[in-house]
């Protein structure tokens, strides 16, 4: 069978889904075993974080709120915090499931600063958890990836450098990305990437100089070294390089998706 490209693979277990089929068909025998579309992203990932000297970090998914909102900077009136927006756990006071990856990359960095060990960087991918509405661009749970380094004269040209290197690595040379001014509470300045998909441009990272409340708040000091931080999805990334228009479809567990 000749090898069909992945947005035509999508198209086809798509329309099949809603005629009521099963997914698991003749299609899907002749597949089976393969990695998930988002194993073989997060591990390319690592790769070209990896050849940069970024270590991998990994953290819990339940976890305080000091490590997943005070540590960074978000205030105790910040909408992120509000029932709407996040995952509170049952008879289990401040704790909540974690809402982005920069809670690994938090402990990461004060681990390191206690060690002695700056500069560092690192880099975590992992599963993060939003209560949200989904449509084609938004699910409740997906996949983030997050990096930070630290250390002395660490400037936006650097996390500019490193960014435009990875996406230029996971999507091509003539990827087409823009760094457009924002607001994080863990960063200042901040900015947002966006990338050209389907002749519109997509929102897929935040990131900026870590602001210096949060190097405080992981025991270092701002007046002697300096950070950035950037976090976004996998799964937009993976959307933008496979054409796959939308991000649900990651998750319907179909083994005919998984063609690689």
């Amino acid at each position: 069978m000749e090898k069909s490209s992945f947005c035509d693979i999508f198209f086809l277990v798509d329309k099949e889904i809603k005629k009521g089929k099963p997914a698991c068909n003749s299609y899907a025998e002749g597949i089976a075993g393969r990695e998930h579309p988002l194993s073989i992203l997060a591990n390319q990932a690592y790769d070209v974080f990896s050849s940069l000297g970024f270590e991998i970090a990994t953290g819990p998914e339940l976890e305080s709120e000091w490590y997943n909102f005070d540590a960074l900077n978000v205030s105790k009136d910040h909408p992120a915090r509000d029932m709407q927006d996040t995952f509170f756990i049952k008879n289990q006071k401040e704790k909540v499931l974690r809402t982005h990856t920069t809670n690994v990359t938090a402990r990461a960095i004060e681990k390191a600063g206690k060690e002695r060990r700056l500069p560092c960087a690192f880099i975590s991918i992992g599963k993060v958890f939003r209560n949200e509405a989904t449509d084609s661009t938004h699910e409740m749970q997906f996949f983030q990836i997050d990096g930070t380094m630290v250390g002395e004269d660490i400037s936006v040209a650097d996390l500019k450098g490193v960014l435009t290197h990875f996406y230029k690595k996971m999507l091509g040379d003539d990827v087409e990305m823009e760094f457009r001014p924002s607001f994080f509470p863990f960063v200042e300045p901040g900015l947002e990437v966006w990338l050209k998909f389907r002749n519109k441009w997509l929102e897929v990272m935040g990131a900026g100089m870590l602001h210096p409340n949060v190097l405080k708040n992981v025991g270092l000091d701002p007046k002697k070294v300096q950070g950035f931080a950037f976090g976004g999805g996998l799964d937009r990334i993976a959307m933008v390089k496979w054409d796959v228009s939308d991000v649900r479809f990651f998750y319907q567990g179909d083994l005919r998706l998984n063609q690689f």
